[in-house]
C-alpha cells in the first residue's frame, strides 16, 4: 500500500495546538495576577523545556523500560529496522519494558530522536505477523509526528493538574488575599485542565485511526494489526489489576488503552477496539479486490 499523508490528522493537530496555545496565553495571564508573571513564566518555561527534551526518557522511566541492544533482542531489532526502511524512517531506539501488560508505545520529539517500546507481555502474546502490525502502527505515529504534538499538548494539562492537586499547599497561610488568589488560580487551573483534557482526547482518538491506516500501509497487511488488537484486548482481562494500574497513566501513548469503567471509556484516549478492527478489515477487503 502507498503511504498517503493524513491531512485530516494534520489539520486536527494544527487546530488543537492553536487552541491550546491560546488557552496557554490566557492561563499565564490569569495566573500571573496572583502568582507573579516572572515566576509563572520561569517555572512553566523550565517545565516545558524539560518535558520537550526529556519526554522520551520520562516515558521509559515511568514504564520501567530501558533501551536494548541488537545482541539482546536480535529479531525485534531486525523487524524494527526492516519496517523503518519500509516507512522511510530512521531506525528508532528499541526499548523493552519488563511488565506482563501486553502493549507498545512510541515516544520522542522527532523521527531522529524517537523510541519504540514494547513490553515483555506483548512479545510473549503476539505471533510474528501481529507483532509487525503493532510495530508498524507505532512507526506510523512517529512518521505522522503526532507523538511530538501529544507531548507538547499534554504539557499544559499536566501543569494545570499539578496546580489543582497541590495548589492548596501554597494558599497564602494567614494572608487572606494570598489564600483567595490561590483559590482563584486553582479554579482557573481546573477549567484549563478540563478543556485541555477534552482537546487531547479528541485528537488522540483520531490519531489512533490514522496510525492504524499508516501501519497497514507500511506492512501491507491490515489483518495482522486487526488480529493483534483483538489478541491484546482479550489478554488484558488476564493481567493482574496491580500491573494495569501501574501502567494506566501511559494510556494516551499505548496501542491499546488499559481497560476502565464506563466513565473511563467515555473519556478514553482510544476509539473502541471493535471499530478499529472493523476499519482494518474493510481495508483488507479493498486490497483483495
Amino acid at each position: 500500500m502507498e503511504w498517503k499523508p493524513d491531512w485530516g490528522l494534520r489539520g486536527r493537530m494544527v487546530l488543537t495546538m492553536f487552541l491550546l496555545f491560546a488557552l496557554y496565553i490566557v492561563f499565564i495571564g490569569i495566573l500571573s495576577q496572583y502568582m507573579g508573571l516572572f515566576g509563572v513564566v520561569v517555572v512553566m518555561g523550565l517545565f516545558s523545556l524539560g518535558q520537550f527534551f526529556f519526554s522520551d526518557r520520562l516515558a521509559l522511566y515511568s514504564m520501567g523500560a530501558s533501551a536494548v541492544e541488537e545482541d539482546e533482542y536480535p529479531k525485534l531489532h531486525a523487524t524494527v529496522g526492516r519496517l523503518s526502511q519500509q516507512a522511510d524512517l530512521p531506525k528508532p531506539t528499541v526499548a523493552v519494558a519488563d511488565t506482563r501488560v501486553p502493549n507498545a508505545f512510541a515516544t520522542g520529539r522527532s523521527p531522529k530522536n524517537s523510541t519504540v517500546c514494547v513490553t515483555q507481555g506483548l512479545l510473549q502474546t503476539l505471533d510474528e505477523d501481529e507483532l509487525e502490525g503493532v510495530l508498524a502502527h507505532e512507526l506510523a505515529h512517529i512518521k505522522n509526528r503526532d507523538v511530538m504534538v501529544m507531548t507538547i499538548a499534554s504539557f499544559l494539562s499536566t501543569i494545570a493538574f499539578l496546580i489543582v492537586r497541590w495548589g492548596w499547599l501554597f494558599g497564602g497561610g494567614r494572608n487572606r488575599q494570598g489564600g483567595g488568589g490561590m483559590i482563584v488560580a486553582i479554579l482557573v487551573s481546573l477549567v484549563v485542565w478540563i478543556v485541555s483534557f477534552v482537546l487531547i482526547r479528541t485528537l488522540s482518538r483520531y490519531r489512533e485511526y490514522s496510525a492504524d491506516r499508516g501501519g497497514a500501509a507500511i506492512t501491507g497487511n491490515p489483518s495482522a494489526l486487526a488480529s493483534a488488537l483483538l489478541t491484546i484486548s482479550g489478554r488484558m482481562d488476564r493481567v493482574p489489576k496491580e500491573d494495569l494500574r501501574e501502567q494506566s497513566e501511559m494510556n494516551a501513548f499505548f496501542v491499546i488503552p488499559i481497560k476502565s469503567d464506563f466513565v473511563g471509556r467515555i473519556f478514553s484516549t482510544h476509539p473502541p477496539t471493535e471499530k478499529r478492527v472493523e476499519r482494518l478489515r474493510e481495508m483488507a477487503g479493498e486490497m483483495e479486490r
